[in-house]
């Protein structure tokens, strides 16, 4: 008889909340169970990576309900902060760490916050017989908090048969012809950013960028939750209700699936600015529209940009994000090329089905040794 193969899965509220690290859930989760996994997800609401006494609670509580031996997939939004509740049930669960980005590394913590979740990261991945990360450079930030490298698995999002199929549908490029950036510049260009209002996402170098460039005709349309982080919401949505910014900003909020690859779809340059990122699920579904990208070099970025298929440029540096968004805007012929070179990228991207069965390979090896 074929060995059971089914695993708890802690996911950190509504998996189907439009962010990269809840799509990463969701869609794995899925392909694992169209593998043949069962999978018993267990939400765990509240407000992570700061948890009250009442959420801490909860999900002790849910921990102590599962049977011993179960495995345990655990969002590494709140296993990083739940070492007390990890360590108790270390002897008789087996710990499986998924990690998006190390807590730590959110942009815009006080000191004594981000030395705090250093330390009960650090606490919780000790525990773990396997963590999973989306990126290498993950993988290297996980290793300075002490994880052995045989203890870690680099498995980087998958893409959706849908967000391939809209560059499908767009075809190849006209031909590139000679530059022409007084043409280009008339033409203008529609900029994309998809990423929550946070501050680690650098909406507002990308503001102070683009407001130094009230001479090119561009339009920025920006995706992402405006509720998170209500506090940075507003205060970006401040500064393009006046000129140079005024009437040039659109602020869409949180979109579902269908709605995203429409823009992606409409995009003429996909931009993300990020003080950091563990991945940029952003990016891949850019390369996945066939859509070339203008991005930060921050945390995994600087390796998911294909030099073919888009820039980077140092991440905080306003100047030198302007310098490229102007050349960008200008040069038709110039995103025509990367476009091309996103589509051939993009077509190289792994599945989710594959991606999963990565996944499932170092679920069944921790299942394999006994609790």
């Amino acid at each position: 008889m074929a060995p059971v193969r089914a695993f708890t899965f802690l996911v950190p509220g509504d998996w189907h909340t439009p962010t990269g690290g809840f799509r990463y859930d969701r869609r794995l989760a899925e392909a694992l169970i169209a593998a043949g996994w069962a999978v018993d997800v267990r939400r765990l609401d509240g407000p992570w990576p700061e948890p009250d006494r009442a959420t801490l609670a909860h999900a002790a509580a849910t921990v102590a309900d599962l049977a011993d031996g179960t495995l345990v997939l655990a969002d590494g939004l709140a296993f990083g902060v739940l070492g007390s509740v990890v360590a108790a049930h270390a002897a008789r669960l087996r710990w499986v760490a998924l990690v998006h980005h190390p807590l730590h590394l959110e942009t815009g913590l006080p000191p004594a916050l981000r030395e705090r979740l250093l330390a009960q990261e650090t606490r919780a991945l000790s525990f773990a017989r396997q963590v999973i990360v989306t990126s290498p450079r993950t993988a290297r930030d996980v290793v300075a908090m002490g994880v052995p490298p045989p203890c870690i698995a680099v498995v980087e999002p998958g893409i959706d048969a849908a967000s391939t199929s809209v560059a499908a549908r767009r075809g190849p490029s006209p031909p590139a012809g000679a530059r022409a950036t007084a043409a280009a510049t008339a033409h203008g260009a529609r900029l994309l950013c998809v990423a929550t209002l946070t501050p680690r996402k650098g909406h507002a170098l990308l503001l102070q960028a683009l407001a130094g460039l009230p001479e090119l005709r561009w339009e920025l349309h920006c995706v992402g939750s405006l509720t998170r982080d209500p506090t940075t919401a507003a205060q970006l949505q401040a500064l393009t209700s006046e000129p140079p910014l005024a009437g040039r900003v659109t602020w869409h909020g949180e979109v579902d699936d269908a709605a995203l690859h429409g823009h992606y779809s409409a995009a003429d340059l996909v931009v993300l600015a990020s003080l950091h990122e563990g991945y940029g699920m952003a990016v891949a579904e850019a390369l996945a529209a066939g859509r070339p990208v203008l991005a930060s070099d921050a945390g995994a970025l600087a390796q998911t940009v294909p030099p073919q298929a888009g820039w980077c440029v140092p991440a905080g540096d306003v100047p030198a994000l302007r310098a490229a968004l102007q050349a960008l805007i200008c040069d038709t012929a110039l995103r025509q090329r990367l476009a091309a070179g996103a589509r051939e990228a993009g077509a190289r991207l792994p599945s989710w089905p594959t991606q999963a069965k990565r996944v499932g390979a170092v679920l069944a090896a921790v299942m394999a040794f006994p609790p």
